[in-house]
């Protein structure tokens, strides 16, 4: 169920409160909900998953997506989460993309290379090209303030 994109970053489709138990086993010491409340009424909301990820000692911050896009606080806000985490994390959503492409367009903001991040997604079972031109956006911006 959870997808590993680089060694500490998985996505993962909408995970349980069980599953917070099992991403703890595997060293996840931050979870990621990028999935936005009431999206699906059935399925546990973040204050449920928060609590049992307190439970079980991981941290947990919340970074809607909805369906509308990406915005650069949201790629702000996951570039926070990756930088200042030194262990496992795990980001859901419905299926894991919003995750994924939210990680990747933070990827890209840091300066990582476009066939990188694709390679990564990819392997996990990802596609970037709906978030392709934001990639190269991200980068071409992260080179130009790099070179100043």
């Amino acid at each position: 169920m959870f997808r590993k994109v680089t060694n500490s970053f998985y996505a993962a489709p909408q995970i349980s409160i069980e599953n917070v138990a099992a991403a703890r086993d595997m060293g996840v010491t931050l979870i990621i909900n990028n999935r936005p409340d009431g999206e699906e009424p059935s399925a546990p909301q973040g204050d449920d998953i928060e609590a049992a990820a307190t439970t079980a000692g991981i941290a947990y911050v919340a970074i809607p997506v909805t369906h509308a896009g990406f915005s650069r606080p949201q790629i702000d806000a996951m570039s926070a989460a990756l930088e200042h985490n030194d262990g496992k994390i795990l980001a859901y959503c419905r299926s894991g993309t919003r995750s994924t492409l939210l990680w990747a367009l933070s990827q890209a903001a840091s300066g990582e290379s476009t066939r990188v991040i694709a390679a990564r997604a990819q392997d996990a079972g990802y596609d970037v090209a709906p978030v392709a031109m934001m990639i190269e956006a991200l980068c071409a911006q992260w080179a130009a303030q790099s070179a100043e």
